[in-house]
């Protein structure tokens, strides 16, 4: 007994402050928000709140702006992981055909990850809102003595629910598709050189090399790169919020709509905006969670 201590002992020490933070910053606020949806903490007042159930969710549900909101979410979701995806690989092939300066092409596409959300958001902001402020007149005369065509108003303003969330979408496929070039050229590096040799023996074609034996050996990776961009598209509310503020139904996604909520001091409805969230994003990562665990147990 004496000895698993000392074994253990030293190890359990240096992670228990961790532990003790994790598990009130992130399991024990989440226990609270769950537990304040079920109440009716509609209002700032102080005093004991009383339990009303479920009735949070089922109003929920059974509003409009908050089912505006999933349609807008699911609509950027898709956009954002085509988007980044079809990029991502482009960029990966090309690299992986062993082009010049590679290392400043991996930079230049890498470097958007660098740049804040938020500050990518107020740029491209200006971008699709060339018609507000004193930036976006100097913007007006670039794009005039380029002879662009630009939109007077917002993009969100008009058009379908697909073009206006695509619009959204752009610059987060813009900062993040260098991240999923990064993935897939690592898979395409890590691809024994054998195989390319004997399906080029075998007669097999560029086309079918990638098809048939290159592509299969990435699949685990996509599989990576669609979960982690799919939990990544709930959480862009800063970019959302620098482009086109807190008050625009269009682009209003559930992580907006939950602080505009909470600003308003109705708690039970903002937390069970949140756990509505967090649903969502346990219904993406845990089965994958589970799919990893059983095929390294297996290996």
């Amino acid at each position: 007994m004496h000895g698993r201590i000392r074994t253990w002992g030293p190890g359990a020490l240096v992670l228990l402050p961790t532990v003790l933070l994790l598990g009130y910053f992130v399991y024990g606020l989440i226990a609270w928000s769950f537990n304040t949806s079920l109440t009716d903490r509609h209002t700032a007042r102080k005093g004991p709140a009383e339990y009303v159930g479920f009735d949070n969710y089922v109003n929920l549900f059974g509003e409009e702006r908050f089912l505006n909101s999933l349609k807008n979410l699911g609509v950027l979701t898709v956009a954002f992981i085509v988007g980044t995806l079809i990029f991502g690989l482009l960029w990966a092939l090309l690299l992986e055909k062993g082009l010049r300066g590679e290392g400043i092409f991996r930079s230049i596409f890498l470097f958007p990850m660098a740049i804040s959300m938020i500050a990518s958001g107020v740029v491209w902001g200006w971008l699709l809102n060339p018609s507000q402020g004193d930036d976006a007149r100097g913007l007006n005369r670039l794009f005039s003595i380029l002879h662009l065509n630009v939109l007077e108003n917002p993009w969100w303003t008009g058009g379908s629910r697909w073009t206006t969330m695509a619009s959204i979408a752009l610059p987060a496929v813009w900062q993040l598709s260098g991240y999923i070039m990064a993935l897939f050229l690592a898979g395409f590096r890590g691809i024994p050189g054998e195989l390319r040799e004997a399906a080029r023996v075998d007669g097999a074609s560029e086309f079918k090399l990638y098809r048939h034996v290159l592509f299969p050996q990435l699949s685990p990776i996509a599989l990576s790169a669609l979960i982690i961009l799919g939990h990544m598209s709930l959480k862009l509310f800063d970019l959302i919020y620098a482009i086109t503020g807190p008050n625009q139904f269009r682009t209003e996604v559930p992580s907006v709509y939950m602080w505009n909520t909470l600003l308003r001091s109705d708690m039970a409805k903002a937390a069970a905006i949140s756990i509505v969230l967090l649903a969502v994003v346990a219904v993406l990562v845990i089965p994958y969670v589970a799919y990893t665990v059983r095929q390294e147990s297996e290996e």
